[in-house]
């Protein structure tokens, strides 16, 4: 009777606690919450629950349990969802399907992030089929197919419209003007923010489909090692003969292999030798961060240089931040510094009136022991000689250090 008691105390909790309880359960567990009774139903659908779903730790999800979760329980609150693919999984099949695709951007037409984990998405002709209202796509070990970021996208209503425009001059011409304000409106792809994680598919094809992306303005490319430097060099902004063309909204480039056995190493980053047009931010990683300093004070814009998982030398940094006056940032991320080289003494050196001088600070030295460990970490630390060097080069610039070390040599 005590127990009974106890669980109709909740009845008398108001809803808005009860929500943000709720709000501390997976989605698996809301689901199941939601199973109590009528009124635990009705607050597990409430829209403050469903703004950002992640169902990448719930393994074995099935289409079937999509369609679940989007006719019951997903809605106009959804902003950001998170879904983990059949690729990896024994079981296989088809994962994201046009239909329900179709079916989440009507459902859901304010999901402005999309998250995809180990999805097969060759069984998709484009990207189009995405929600439009998507402004961050973030693809991680994901399969893409040829032409997955190409705009144009053939459909039966399509063919259709072209045999009905080809029966007379007058429809003819009808249809090439649909289809010329289609290829030039701007409620092409809406995606601001691209992110490919360890994508072996993705090759210089899809760098270049981007290019007819109109709002495309951070591209981050992490261990897709099949893009080379000429891919990346065609897809650059650049003038052309109908002014800038390529990647000429693009403000945002992150570059990073941080190193798989198996995989040629492409250096990337060499595309940017020929220049990038309003190319503001420039992030480098693991083994693109040498070729990428080589060719990055060729790039007129550049304002803020990251440079993340990668082992450098004072001497690397100062040689390549010379010709970038410019620069406003610059950040080292998770960065291994090189032991200062100090040059070696000279025997002999020091001697005639030197000499008086050691004489006279045989005494103060003994005060000095205590310390020399310290000044001997100061001479090898290179942190605090490239902040002196750089703030003669770069007096405007910011300098930030994340997680650095310094190397430690065996000897």
């Amino acid at each position: 009777m005590d127990e009974f008691k106890a669980c109709n105390m909740l009845d008398y909790f108001p809803e808005n606690i009860l929500i943000d309880v709720l709000s501390y359960l997976s989605v698996r567990e809301l689901v199941r919450a939601g199973r109590v009774c009528k009124r635990w139903k009705r607050l597990v659908k409430d829209q403050r629950l469903w703004r950002f779903v992640d169902l990448t730790a719930w393994k074995g999800v099935t289409s079937r349990i999509l369609w679940l979760l989007l006719r019951q329980y997903l809605g106009c609150g959804l902003r950001c969802l998170r879904l983990r693919g059949l690729l990896l999984s024994a079981r296989g099949g088809t994962f994201l399907s046009e239909s329900w695709l179709k079916a989440l951007s009507t459902r859901c037409p304010r999901l402005s992030k999309l998250y995809l984990l180990h999805a097969d998405l060759r069984s998709l002709p484009s990207c189009q089929l995405l929600p439009p209202s998507l402004q961050v796509l973030e693809l991680r070990g994901c399969e893409l197919p040829r032409e997955f970021f190409n705009q144009t996208l053939t459909s039966p209503a399509c063919s259709q419209e072209r045999a009905e425009a080809t029966s007379s001059v007058g429809a003819q011409q009808q249809g090439r003007d649909r289809k010329g304000k289609g290829l030039g409106s701007p409620s092409g792809i809406g995606i601001g923010r691209l992110v490919l994680n360890n994508v072996p598919s993705f090759t210089d094809q899809h760098l270049q489909s981007l290019t007819s992306w109109e709002r495309l303005s951070r591209l981050e490319l992490r261990d897709t090692f099949r893009v080379t430097a000429n891919g990346l060099r065609s897809s650059a902004a650049k003038d052309g003969v109908c002014g800038v063309e390529g990647l000429s909204r693009l403000k945002f480039l992150e570059i990073g292999i941080t190193g798989r056995q198996g995989y040629q190493l492409q250096m990337a980053s060499l595309g940017l030798g020929a220049g990038w047009l309003g190319l503001e931010e420039l992030s480098l990683g693991g083994k693109e961060v040498g070729p990428g300093l080589l060719c990055a004070s060729r790039l007129k814009d550049l304002k803020c240089l990251c440079l993340w998982a990668c082992t450098l030398s004072e001497m690397q940094i100062v040689r390549s931040c010379r010709m970038l006056r410019g620069l406003r940032q610059l950040e080292f991320l998770d960065v291994i510094f090189q032991p200062r080289q100090c040059p070696p003494v000279v025997e002999g050196e020091g001697g005639g009136a030197g000499g008086g001088e050691e004489q006279d600070n045989e005494e103060a030295a003994g005060g000095d022991n205590g310390n020399d460990e310290n000044k001997t970490l100061d001479m090898n630390d290179p942190i605090p000689s490239l902040r002196r060097s750089l703030a003669v080069l770069l007096p405007s610039c910011t300098l930030v250090f994340t997680n650095c070390s310094v190397q430690i040599n065996a000897d």
